[in-house]
């Protein structure tokens, strides 16, 4: 008996008048994740996204595991279709099921019927359906408040679908209808967080990396793409700006007062994230930022780090506990690789007493010992744009 998948869509059900470009993009999105398993019929009806197979052999264990980390799908289903007939339904939920039946110790029924056609009201098909497989399965107890199995049965316009418990999904919005920006990503814990975080709301993400050879080596950049590649999972595919950043670091340690050092590299990277957003058609930044965590993330210090910036910056972590961000990475597959021990260029030349409070007219007067147009002119020529798919 063929699988069928039943998306069940989030929020989108909320939109007004844009709802059809929303559940569009979607549908694209999911045709984009499932072309690389199979081929499959995608469509939607009555608020919910159906993904059908189109050819035999197709792993759909792995399109389980695709939709559920797409987002836009709130929750779904694998679920058999059948003929809109009580009996053909019985027959559906006893062979389809069957092995969950003999698992479980307690269910109960529950049936939508979309197509008011039908001539049973959905509480005398979950009564006539629960009867017969509590008589078929004799050991199930019903249970109407806390069952292990849900036989979930939904009569729609083309057929009825036979299901057992959803399982939830990612949730958020489809990729792309929330526009596109820069995400600062490093080698840590929260920046991967803040772009997953992001793109939950339909956000087109460009990472940006900074890099200082020979301070950080190879194996934190490559950490970094790796990183990545685990969020494409979430997010899609992406083109990671890898940014030449050991001139400028060297410039600031050798010119500046040393607790104005992070301030100032932080202000750096802000500037060169907003050049490229700008040349890439984005129109924010994303950072991993987090209000008190580190010296650079006092509330006067971001004040300094985005002075002057025309584009909005998007903390989406600035309010969690440590533990919370923690817990996403793990949800997500980002931490095991996050805390791998290679060094990014935030810790290359950390001042002994980072300035907590900095001012900003103290921080352009230091400034001004460098030619600050003409580093970020050559970081931004020096970008090295590597694909991740």
């Amino acid at each position: 008996m063929n699988d069928i998948l039943l998306l069940k869509q989030g929020e989108i059900v909320l939109k007004g008048l844009n709802r059809k470009y929303f559940e569009q993009k979607l549908i694209a999105n999911v045709n984009r994740r499932l072309a690389r398993i199979g081929r499959f019929r995608v469509y939607s009806v009555q608020s919910t996204i159906y993904a059908e197979p189109l050819e035999d052999g197709i792993d759909m264990d792995a399109a389980e595991e695709a939709m559920k980390k797409t987002f836009g799908v709130i929750a779904l289903a694998r679920a058999a279709a059948c003929e809109k007939d009580k009996d053909a339904i019985l027959a559906t939920a006893k062979e389809y099921l069957r092995d969950r039946l003999l698992a479980a110790k307690s269910f109960k029924v529950e049936s939508k019927r979309s197509d008011k056609t039908f001539p049973m009201s959905s509480i005398a098909l979950s009564q006539y359906v629960g009867g017969e497989l509590h008589d078929a399965f004799p050991h199930l107890k019903a249970d109407m408040h806390e069952p292990e199995l849900i036989v979930n049965v939904e009569v729609r316009d083309y057929a009825a679908y036979v299901h057992a418990n959803a399982v939830p999904a990612a949730g958020g919005l489809p990729v792309g209808v929330g526009g596109k920006a820069v995400s600062l990503l490093s080698g840590g814990i929260d920046s991967p967080v803040s772009t997953w975080m992001m793109a939950k709301r339909g956000v087109v993400v460009l990472p940006v990396h900074f890099f200082s050879f020979p301070y950080t080596s190879e194996l934190a950049k490559q950490k970094v793409l790796d990183l990545a590649k685990e969020l494409t999972d979430w997010c899609g595919r992406m083109t990671v700006a890898v940014v030449p950043f050991t001139h400028i670091q060297e410039e600031i340690r050798e010119k500046c007062p040393e607790e104005l050092f992070t301030v100032i590299m932080r202000r750096f990277m802000m500037k060169i994230s907003e050049r490229l957003a700008l040349d890439n058609g984005c129109g924010a930044l994303i950072t991993g930022e987090n209000l008190g965590q580190v010296a650079s993330q006092t509330m006067q210090a971001l004040a300094v780090t985005g002075a002057g910036l025309s584009l909005p910056v998007l903390r989406p972590l600035i309010g969690m506990d440590k533990e919370e961000i923690v817990t996403v990475a793990r949800r997500i597959g980002t931490f095991d690789t996050s805390i791998l021990p290679y060094e990014d260029c935030c810790t290359v030349f950390t001042p002994r007493r980072p300035r907590t409070k900095p001012n900003l007219a103290e921080v352009e007067e230091a400034e001004k010992a460098l030619d600050c147009a003409a580093l970020i002119e050559e970081a931004v020529k020096g970008v090295e744009h590597i694909k991740i798919f």
